[in-house]
């Protein structure tokens, strides 16, 4: 009987090398496949064992790296808040010339997948409506992303006040974006960056800082 060749498995970063053969997978691995099941299947889909077949590897390897499924999935939100919470809190500290040049570095984080995982924030949303402490994290969550858009608007010249409620309109609109699953062309969605900006700053929008964001949208839908 013909030996089966050793899987080869690849990680999401391109930048490593495939692993094969009797190389033990990483916590990174574990994460990333977890990840992906997550999003596909929600929380009920992400078994360690589901994980192990995937990676081509036994299911005890999974405890080098977790105590348990429970620290797994603490570590996937842990992981969610860095790649979906972390960035917007930094687009929104970036420096900018007025309130469209920092609006549009808003918008970044929601057009570039690298810095927003949109399908990721809606499946851990999802999970929060059966478990109370997602529930608590999501809150914590948007709770710092709104206070990081509120302090961008008052730092360009707006009143607490109509800070938090512009900042309030800026934030639930994309949210709503992706939970209605709003499917469009992005050179659709870049025609209307005028309006949205007026709308969303009361003030008309700088033609540069608009070329910019546009071509950073449509260069992204290129690749």
């Amino acid at each position: 009987m013909a030996r089966r060749a050793a899987p080869v498995l690849h990680r999401d970063n391109p930048d490593k090398e495939p692993l094969s053969g009797h190389v033990k997978v990483t916590p990174e691995d574990w994460l990333n496949v977890a990840r992906d099941l997550l999003v596909s299947d929600g929380v009920a889909g992400v078994k360690v064992l589901a994980i192990g077949e995937r990676l081509g590897v036994s299911r005890s390897s999974f405890y080098w790296y977790f105590k348990s499924r429970k620290h797994l999935l603490e570590a996937l939100l842990d992981d969610w808040e860095a790649r979906n919470t972390a960035p917007v809190l930094t687009h929104c500290e970036l420096p900018a010339d007025n309130i469209t040049w920092a609006v549009c570095n808003f918008f970044r984080c929601f057009v570039d997948p690298a810095l927003f995982d949109a399908s990721l924030d809606f499946a851990v949303r999802e999970w929060s409506r059966r478990d109370g402490k997602v529930r608590n994290r999501i809150d914590a969550a948007d709770a710092l992303r709104l206070k990081a858009v509120t302090a961008m608007f008052e730092r360009h010249g707006y009143t607490p006040y109509e800070a938090d409620a512009r900042a309030r309109i800026l934030y639930f609109m994309q949210c709503g974006y992706h939970a209605l699953e709003v499917r469009e062309p992005m050179q659709a969605r870049t025609a209307r960056l005028e309006g949205y900006l007026l709308g969303f700053t009361g003030v008309e929008p700088d033609p540069e800082a608009v070329a910019a964001a546009r071509a950073f949208a449509e260069g992204k839908m290129d690749r």
